[in-house]
């Protein structure tokens, strides 16, 4: 277990030096928020889809077939418990301050921050199955996300649109984060071989998947000037909630219903990771307090460099 503790938190120390970059490049005025809007657009549209279709482009198995099923209802389980869990701990006057940390405690930087960790520690097939996880996220995040974003609590009368919601569900399912899922289970399906011409570049497109989000959280990180959050016990409660409680809550579960090895260590990576980037996007979008937002992903960023190691150096 002290091996892969270490192993865990040298990975981890690695992202952080390129957080750091992103850092120091935002503080030298380097990068503006029109750049890393439109760099953030390129690792969700290009990168990403790249590094799932990587991670399928495998000869058919069938046990990894069963076990990216398994990872997918896996996922699913996650998800839910962790919008129950948010439901019944984070409440607050301030049903925006509200808002914001259930969406938190829910929505994780399982794509930024999980699938370069799972590259590093354990290679393409834990990204196989971290995909699916991304998939059900996305599922998640554009039906009951949007969904509790998009209320405003000052309009008691409004109530979420479900043809908007279902508009919503079809844009997901169509987005390239859940199309290179279904292309890359073709291939996988078929054992069909990319040409070396198309391989080649996605591999090297793949390969931007480490550095470029760690940078982009970087200036994430950067950009927040109020630390007030801190003063507000919920910010730690949320926390605890997002960065211990649930991955434990997860791999007691998954433990309990046999999942082991590779399966269970790349679950566990995705479900560990700290607050997505997607809730300040998103509360820019509906007009949340997006200081507040980017204050907490920054927070949690910055103490999941503590507790990431040992929550995976648990799995071991």
């Amino acid at each position: 277990m002290i091996e892969s503790f270490i192993t865990v938190v040298q990975q981890v120390i690695i992202l952080f030096v390129l957080i750091s970059i992103g850092f120091g490049l935002t503080k030298k005025k380097l990068f503006s928020e029109k750049t890393i809007a439109e760099l953030t657009t390129f690792i969700l549209y290009l990168v990403t889809p790249c590094v799932i279709i990587e991670s399928f482009n495998r000869p058919f198995d069938a046990d990894m077939l069963n076990a990216f099923l398994l990872s997918f209802l896996a996922a699913i389980v996650v998800h839910v418990l962790s919008i129950f869990i948010a439901f019944l701990f984070i409440r607050d006057r301030d049903k925006n301050t509200q808002t914001i940390f259930r969406f938190g405690v829910v929505f994780s930087n399982c794509a930024f921050m999980a699938l370069p960790l799972q590259q590093a520690l354990l290679g393409s097939e834990a990204v196989f199955y971290g995909s699916s996880f991304i998939a059900v996220f996305n599922l998640f995040v554009w039906t009951h996300g949007y969904g509790i974003m998009k209320i405003d609590p000052e309009n008691k009368g409004q109530k979420k649109s479900g043809q908007m919601i279902f508009s919503q569900l079809i844009k997901t399912l169509l987005n390239p984060g859940i199309a290179s899922v279904f292309l890359g289970l073709f291939l996988f399906l078929t054992s069909t071989k990319l040409p070396f011409f198309i391989q080649k570049p996605i591999q090297y497109l793949a390969a931007l998947n480490t550095p470029l989000p760690m940078i982009v959280i970087g200036f994430y990180v950067a950009s927040v000037k109020d630390f007030s959050i801190l003063k507000e016990k919920k910010m730690f409660l949320a926390s605890f909630l997002r960065l211990i409680f649930i991955p434990l809550l997860s791999l007691a579960l998954f433990y309990a219903a046999g999942i082991r090895g590779v399966l269970l260590s790349s679950l566990i990576i995705s479900a560990s990771t700290p607050v997505g980037a997607t809730l300040v996007m998103f509360s820019i979008k509906f007009n949340k307090d997006a200081k507040k937002a980017g204050a907490f992903v920054a927070f949690t960023t910055l103490v999941s460099v503590l507790t990431m190691p040992i929550i995976i150096a648990l799995v071991a």
